[in-house]
C-alpha cells in the first residue's frame, strides 16, 4: 500500500489527470493506438463515480498494451518526467488490485528512477543502507519493519561481487544482472512487500552505479590503448569482432570513442553500443599483447580477474538487462563521483 489513502476518489482522479497526458505522449512516440478517454479533460476535479471507474478501465487496458521497455525509454528521453509524474506512477502501479510480470519491473524501474529524482548527487554508497533508501521512497512507500528476509540477502553478495569488477565484460560474463534478476522473479508477489521494494531499489541503484563507473573505466582503457598504440607505430586495428573492418584506422577509432562518451551520457544508452564497447576494449587489448608489451594494466579488482579481463579474447554477451542502460543524471565523465543521480 502506498501513503495515499486507499479508495479516496479525489487522490484516484488527480492520479488519472497527472498520468493521461503522459501516457497520450509515450503512445504518440511508439505509435500505440489508444481508446479515446475525454473525460480526464472535462470534468475537472469533480467527476462522476462512473467515470472514476471508467478511468481505472482505461489505465488497467493501456498498461497491457505499453512495455515495460517502451516505458523505459520513454521516461529516460521525455520533458514530462518529474518527481510528481513518476509518483503517480508508481501509485498507479503499486495500488493495483492484480499486478503482473509486467507491473513488477515497471515498479523496480519507477522506485529506481524515483529514489534517483529524489537522492542527492554526491552519495556515497556507504550511505545507501535499507533505512536511508526507505526514507527516500517514502512518499510512495509505507513505512515498514526493514529486517531484510533470507531470501533478499544474496543481494549484498552480488553488489560485492560487482563491485569487484574490472570491466564490463567481466560483469556482463559473471551474469550478476541476470542473478538478481533471478531473485526479483523468484519473489512472486513477496516481491510488492515494502522491505523488498526498498532492498530491490538499493540493489539496482547500486549495480547501476557499477555499470556506469566501469563504462567511463573502459572507454578510458581504450583511449590510453589507441594513444600507446599509435607510439608502437600501429595505425590499424582488427575489430571486426566488434562489428568494424579488419583494418580500422586508430584515428576513426577514436573519434567513435570520443562520440560514445557524448552518447552514454545520454539518457538512454542502447545495449549494441554496449556491447560494441565491450568488445572494441577486447580488440585494443589484443593489439596491445600483440604489439608486444601488452596491454595496459586495468585498474581495480583482484590481480587474477586484471590478468584475465586483458587477455580475455571472448567476446562478451550483451546485457539483457535494459533497467542498466538507464543514465539519467550520471556524473560527467571527468567527475570522481561516477554515480548517477
Amino acid at each position: 500500500m502506498t501513503p495515499v489513502e486507499a479508495n479516496n476518489p479525489a487522490a484516484e482522479w488527480q492520479t488519472a489527470r497527472t498520468l493521461y497526458p503522459l501516457y497520450s505522449a509515450l503512445a504518440r512516440e511508439f505509435v500505440i493506438d489508444l481508446p479515446a478517454f475525454g473525460d480526464l479533460e472535462s470534468e475537472g476535479d469533480a467527476p462522476s463515480p462512473q467515470s472514476i471507474e471508467q478511468a481505472k478501465q482505461w489505465f488497467l487496458g493501456v498498461d497491457r498494451q505499453i512495455q515495460v521497455h517502451q516505458l523505459r525509454q520513454f521516461l529516460q528521453t521525455t520533458t514530462l518526467t518529474s518527481e510528481s509524474a513518476l509518483s503517480a506512477l508508481l501509485r498507479h502501479h503499486i495500488g493495483k488490485e492484480e499486478r503482473t510480470d509486467s507491473d513488477r519491473d515497471k515498479i523496480d524501474f519507477l522506485l529506481v528512477q524515483f529514489f534517483s529524482h529524489r537522492a542527492p548527487p554526491k552519495l556515497d554508497d556507504t550511505e545507501l543502507d535499507m533505512q536511508y533508501v526507505a526514507r527516500v521512497l517514502h512518499p510512495v512507500l509505507a513505512d515498514t519493519d526493514l529486517t531484510v528476509p533470507e531470501w533478499l540477502k544474496p543481494l549484498d553478495a552480488l553488489i560485492l561481487e560487482a563491485n569487484r569488477c574490472p570491466s564490463l565484460n567481466t560483469l556482463f560474463t559473471s551474469r550478476i544482472i541476470e542473478r538478481g534478476r533471478k531473485i526479483k522473479s523468484a519473489a512472486g508477489a513477496n516481491f510488492f512487500t515494502p522491505v523488498a521494494m526498498v532492498a530491490f531499489t538499493r540493489f539496482s541503484f547500486l549495480m547501476r552505479r557499477v555499470f556506469f563507473r566501469l563504462m567511463h573505466q573502459d572507454l578510458n582503457a581504450i583511449l590510453d590503448g589507441l594513444r600507446e598504440l599509435e607510439q608502437r607505430g600501429v595505425t590499424t586495428l582488427d575489430c571486426r569482432k566488434a562489428q568494424f573492418s579488419a583494418e580500422e584506422p586508430v584515428e576513426r577509432l577514436r573519434m567513435i570513442c570520443h562520440s560514445w562518451k557524448v552518447m552514454f551520457q545520454a539518457e538512454y544508452s542502447s545495449g549494441q553500443a554496449l556491447a560494441m564497447l565491450v568488445d572494441l576494449r577486447t580488440a585494443v587489448d589484443v593489439a596491445l599483447a600483440k604489439s608486444g608489451q601488452g596491454a595496459i594494466p586495468v585498474t581495480g579488482g583482484t590481480g587474477k580477474a586484471r590478468a584475465a579481463a586483458a587477455s580475455s579474447a571472448v567476446k562478451a554477451p550483451a546485457t539483457d538487462a535494459p533497467e542498466f542502460e538507464v543514465s539519467s543524471g550520471v556524473a560527467p565523465w571527468n567527475s570522481d563521483d561516477g554515480a548517477g543521480k
